[in-house]
Parts: C-alpha cells; sequence; structure tokens
C-alpha cells in the first residue's frame, strides 16, 4: 500500500508560482501512475495533471496546460507539480493521487489518495 502526503499550497498573487510537493511511502511506486486533482468550494474534483512513474509520460488538462508541469524524484518517490502564472480560477484544494497501471483522468480510477493542500490565487 502507498501513503501519500501533499505539501507546498499557499497563498499567492495572480501571476505568481508554486510547487506543489507529493511524498510517497511505503511500497515503490515504479509500477503505479500518479495525478494530481483539485477541487474549488462548490465544485467537483477535477483533473489536473498524471504521470506514468515508470516512463515519464504525462497528461495535463487543457486548463493548465503550458503553465503546470509535473516532475518527479525517484530516490525520494516524490511527484513535483510546479504551477506558474497563477490565475484566481486554480485556487482550490490540490490532491495528489495513485493508482496501479496506466494513467487516466478519472477520478474513480485512482485508489490511494493525499490529504490535499490548499492553494488561493489572489486577484
Amino acid at each position: 500500500q502507498v501513503r501519500l502526503v501533499e505539501s507546498g499550497g499557499g497563498l499567492v498573487e495572480t501571476g505568481g508560482s508554486l510547487k506543489l510537493s507529493c511524498a510517497a511511502s511505503g511500497r515503490t511506486v515504479s509500477a503505479y501512475a500518479m495525478a494530481w486533482f483539485r477541487q474549488a468550494p462548490g465544485m467537483e474534483r477535477e483533473f489536473v495533471a498524471a504521470i506514468n512513474w515508470m516512463t515519464g509520460d504525462t497528461n495535463y488538462a487543457d486548463s493548465v496546460k503550458g503553465r503546470f508541469a509535473l516532475s518527479r524524484d525517484n530516490a525520494k518517490k516524490t511527484l513535483f507539480l510546479q504551477m506558474n502564472s497563477l490565475l484566481p480560477e486554480d485556487t482550490a484544494v490540490y490532491y495528489c493521487a495513485a493508482r496501479r497501471g496506466a494513467r487516466s483522468i478519472f477520478e474513480r480510477e485512482y485508489d490511494t489518495w493525499g490529504q490535499g493542500t490548499q492553494v488561493t490565487v489572489s486577484s
């Protein structure tokens, strides 16, 4: 079983940057896909970005493409989400998720979740 702990959220002005971290503990994550989802107040949780840990293949939601970027540290089993050019509509709780197998944009296909980290972008 993999356990996920997110960090790095905070308050930033429009146009600013933040880097979120998701540290995985427990089993090796090489056979996993990991993803970030976010949930704004009153909204459903939505897909942000995902990565196949072994291959490094990624995909992004259209709303963040070109502004957000995934990276990973294999030795530390940590996934990063670099968020640039942040907008007020990026304000949400960001969740890290993991699943065995290929990456997916669907929340229901992930069975391991972190506790979330708040990102607030002021206008």
